[in-house]
């Protein structure tokens, strides 16, 4: 959406989340209703998140992958990814890294996403691990 969006200026309240938002569950809803496999990649935060993923259990097999790295690294990619990649201009990356460098923010502030379905943590710190052996095993395993 931002993209399309020749004007568009990141930051404040962004008109386009809401609608992003509804799109992105549209679009799983409407995969998970035919049978789809999808992988749904987004920082899932709890309060955001939780209410929109919990109606998709009803059709799909959920699991969540969660993507571990320390504070410093994870800073370290924020500032990487606002500096290099113009896609990043929707999800806000600078006044983030403008909100943590006051104190207004931290990144201990994220709320993992709290829906009772299977999880994994992966440390990216360095490649992946557990390794993608283990990574498809956990995804293609039957839930009970």
């Amino acid at each position: 959406m931002v993209l399309a969006d020749p004007g568009y200026q990141t930051g404040g309240d962004d008109p386009l989340n809401v609608p992003a938002l509804h799109a992105f569950f549209d679009v799983l809803e409407t995969l998970a209703q035919a049978g789809a496999t999808v992988v749904a990649e987004a920082a899932f935060q709890d309060r955001l998140w939780t209410p929109h993923l919990a109606p998709l259990t009803a059709h799909a097999d959920v699991r969540i992958i969660r993507c571990a790295v320390d504070a410093a690294t994870a800073h370290q990619r924020i500032i990487d990814r606002a500096g290099l990649d113009p896609h990043r201009a929707a999800h806000g990356d600078q006044d983030l890294l403008d909100a943590i460098a006051v104190g207004r923010r931290s990144l201990d502030d994220f709320i993992d996403i709290r829906l009772d379905v299977p999880r994994l943590t992966v440390d990216t710190s360095d490649g992946y691990h557990p390794g993608l052996d283990t990574i498809i095993a956990f995804l293609t395993r039957p839930i009970p």
